[in-house]
């Protein structure tokens, strides 16, 4: 059985549910532990099966190039979860709770929080009746270039070039909205922090 919920309902969902004496659950979250699946009325073997994707309703996915992080004690298990992803993708990879902990969270700032920044940028655009798509070249080249080099080592932009006056014009753009301006100064002393 593949446990694919909310993060926040699996401990609620195996505590409610009957799985048949000698069930093997998986759990397919980034951050949860395997021991999250274990007790209450439960007697089986316990994994993870964790897609490292992004998944939204009406955007299709290429699974057979999606990474697959596996975990589970029990050989049995292992194997046939190994067997399973094997067969919808050419990624799979076993670790421990804590590299998946890690995995999950690096995953959290190169997937959510570029989405988030990219919401952001179309929305100043927005306001102003500017074509988000005038920024769809830069980004892509951003994407690509990550891919080819270190991201702090190719890293442009005001902050990276101490270009403060720059940056105080930037701040004073975002004078109605303080929270963009604390998102901008937290990345750009970031970015200054790795020159």
């Amino acid at each position: 059985y593949l446990v694919s919920i909310s993060d926040a309902a699996v401990a609620a969902v195996m505590a409610a549910a009957h799985f048949p004496e000698g069930s093997r659950v998986a759990h397919t979250a980034g951050s949860l532990p395997v021991s999250v699946l274990e007790g209450h009325a439960f007697r089986g073997q316990v994994g993870v099966f964790y897609p490292v994707q992004t998944f939204s309703r009406h955007y299709p996915v290429n699974i057979a190039q999606t990474p697959i992080v596996l975990e589970a004690a029990w050989p049995e298990l292992a194997s046939l979860l190994e067997q399973l992803a094997t067969s919808i993708s050419r990624q799979v990879h076993f670790m421990t709770g804590s590299e998946r902990k890690q995995l999950h969270l690096a995953a959290v700032f190169a997937c959510n929080f570029t989405n988030h920044l990219l919401g952001i940028s179309r929305e100043l655009l927005n306001s102003r009746q500017l074509d988000s798509h005038l920024l769809e070249p830069l980004i892509k080249s951003t994407i690509e270039k990550s891919f080819a080099a270190d991201p702090f080592r190719v890293q442009t932009g005001p902050a990276v070039r101490g270009d403060s006056n720059i940056i105080q014009e930037h701040l004073h753009l975002l004078a109605l909205q303080p929270l963009y301006q604390q998102i901008y100064q937290l990345l750009s002393s970031s970015i200054q922090e790795k020159k």
